[in-house]
């Protein structure tokens, strides 16, 4: 049930407004800005989902950093990323060994690499991934057993694990969480992908960060003071109430007041 909001505002004028702000930022042009950019740059499914994962781990603090490094990281790759990572040699991987971004380092990467030959050696798709735990996909489970799969491999470096979230720590797996709104909504408009057609829109869990929390507070749709995996779930039912289908398109909308308008 949404709250009050911090100013007088009938539920039926909210939905009207965020969806307003949806339509404003869900376009073709916020990709140019936008660490979504880098996937974009690919038509091959398999470019798109390693490019768009890299990305999504990467993407905290400055969105200019952000972009710069995901795109040295694909042109280490010989802007190949795929064909890469099933056909690398030694002498190719330490192309990779001075990359860094803030605390994601050499050793992280070579992991990450190790995973995705691993997987792509049997899988066709990193959405089999997500529904290992539960075919047919409920969030927390799905982004549990995630993590389990990702640090399956041998001599997981311990530092590696920090970088992948896990509902079991009680993170609001805001990266992982904006990854699957890439692959999974499909509406035309330009930014999301919709390349994974076994998980639906409805099934996913919003995104959430400080702006995206500031801005829901205000509006009465999250009460829940922790940037926790229990305020993500608080938000996307109240999400869902002005629209159970899509819940996260309002992403767009709350990102885009809180990071872009400063609200």
């Amino acid at each position: 049930m949404i709250a009050s909001p911090s100013y007088d505002i009938e539920p039926e004028a909210l939905r009207a407004f965020l969806d307003r702000k949806v339509t404003e930022y869900n376009r073709s042009s916020f990709i140019a800005d936008d660490p979504v950019r880098v996937p974009h740059a690919y038509s091959l499914k398999q470019d798109i989902e390693i490019a768009g994962f890299f990305t999504a781990i990467f993407s905290w603090g400055n969105r200019t950093s952000i972009i710069r490094k995901s795109e040295e990281l694909m042109q280490l790759m010989d802007r190949s990323p795929y064909q890469f990572i099933l056909h690398h040699t030694d002498k190719d991987l330490k192309k990779l060994l001075a990359f860094k971004h803030r605390t994601f380092n050499p050793t992280d990467l070579l992991y990450f690499i190790e995973f995705f030959r691993h997987h792509y050696s049997r899988h066709d798709s990193l959405e089999d991934v997500f529904l290992l735990g539960d075919p047919t996909y409920e969030a927390g489970n799905a982004l549990t057993a995630f993590h389990h799969y990702f640090f399956s491999l041998d001599d997981v470096p311990a530092r590696t694990r920090k970088h992948i979230a896990t509902p079991e720590r009680n993170s609001s797996c805001k990266r992982l969480n904006m990854f699957l709104r890439w692959m999974v909504r499909k509406d035309n408009k330009g930014v999301d992908f919709g390349l994974w057609r076994r998980i639906s829109p409805g099934q996913l869990i919003c995104p959430l960060d400080l702006h995206v929390a500031r801005v829901a507070k205000r509006f009465g749709l999250l009460t829940r003071t922790p940037t926790d995996w229990a305020a993500a779930l608080e938000l996307t039912q109240n999400l869902a109430l002005l629209d159970p289908e899509d819940p996260v398109k309002y992403d767009f909308a709350l990102f885009g007041l809180g990071v872009m308008e400063k609200f």
